[in-house]
């Protein structure tokens, strides 16, 4: 569903703009419209950096807003669906520049941007040759905003940030269960990871579970493929699977056998992509790993019998 509203009413749309609707917009990172998720969202946030929270804040209001604007309706506003993409920019920001001013100026740029961006997907899809996928925009409104703005202030870019919190140490792989559900928000945290995972499992116990699984067949799969333990235990090899298993379980397919066991192996595929884009590039590639493995299983997974859309 597009969200878009036939009538074109900004003025309902704002109405829909609540504490509520800002809190599912943050929840909608991984899919849930529930303010106790978000919450926990935003102190995984806190965990890191004030300030990087304060950020993912604005992107949440600002993109919901922006989306009103351009025409989304007021249920789609009201489940939070316009302010995921603008959350993730304020942290992708964050990464990038730190706490400086300039932050606070190119968070709202990227967040009104991520409303024509999730226009222009929303439309793609909606072509007659894509229409019968039911194909999400999901993160890619995000992605590509963040890459604008990443691309565009290289000469203000910080070398360090929350991404590179520290909690002690231990084991990669057992550290790496917690951080790769962090770093789907760009923090390098077990405690964050932590607050989310528990804030996945209050939304429900099947998209939790499948966090969990995406977690943790995406460390097995660097392992296996010889990735360093400190990408591992960084979260950076298993994040965007945390984010695919979750999609192919019990968000995009009705929950059964055959949706778990094709959303493993997309987790263990997006495993190598994550990690063939860590080796080619330096450039950020945020959630793309799981955006285009996703999209390519939700098309595949169209032609399997046993596998029913939601």
């Amino acid at each position: 569903m597009s969200g878009m509203s036939a009538t074109r009413d900004p003025a309902a749309s704002l109405r829909a703009v609540t504490w509520r609707s800002l809190a599912e917009g943050v929840g909608q990172i991984f899919f849930q419209a529930n303010p106790w998720t978000g919450l926990l969202i935003l102190a995984a946030f806190l965990v890191a950096d004030w300030q990087m929270a304060l950020l993912a804040a604005i992107g949440t209001i600002i993109g919901t807003l922006a989306g009103c604007l351009v025409g989304f309706d007021a249920d789609n506003v009201g489940m939070g669906m316009q302010g995921f993409n603008g959350c993730l920019v304020g942290a992708a920001v964050y990464t990038a520049l730190g706490a400086q001013g300039w932050a606070y100026v190119l968070t709202p740029v990227g967040a009104v941007l991520t409303a024509p961006l999730t226009l222009f997907f929303a439309w793609l899809f909606a072509r007659p040759a894509l229409k019968g996928f039911n194909l999400p925009y999901t993160t890619a409104p995000f992605c590509t905003a963040a890459s604008i703005l990443y691309a565009a202030s290289t000469s203000i870019h910080v070398e360090s940030s929350a991404k590179h919190v520290v909690d002690g140490t231990g084991d990669a792989f057992l550290t790496s269960l917690l951080t790769n559900v962090s770093e789907v928000v760009l923090v390098n945290s077990v405690w964050a990871g932590a607050l989310i995972l528990l804030g996945l499992f209050i939304a429900s116990w099947k998209v939790g579970l499948a966090a969990v699984m995406g977690s943790v067949l995406g460390s097995l799969t660097a392992l296996a493929m010889g990735e360093s333990a400190s990408t591992i235990e960084q979260g950076l090899a298993g994040y965007s699977g945390v984010l695919t298993a979750i999609a192919l379980a019990v968000v995009f397919h009705q929950a059964n056998v055959a949706s778990w066991c094709y959303a493993a192996v997309g987790t263990v595929v997006t495993a190598v992509v994550t990690l063939l884009m860590n080796d080619a590039t330096t450039f950020p590639h945020y959630t793309w790993p799981y955006i285009l493995t996703t999209w390519v299983f939700l098309l595949i997974g169209s032609k399997i019998a046993a596998l029913r859309r939601t």
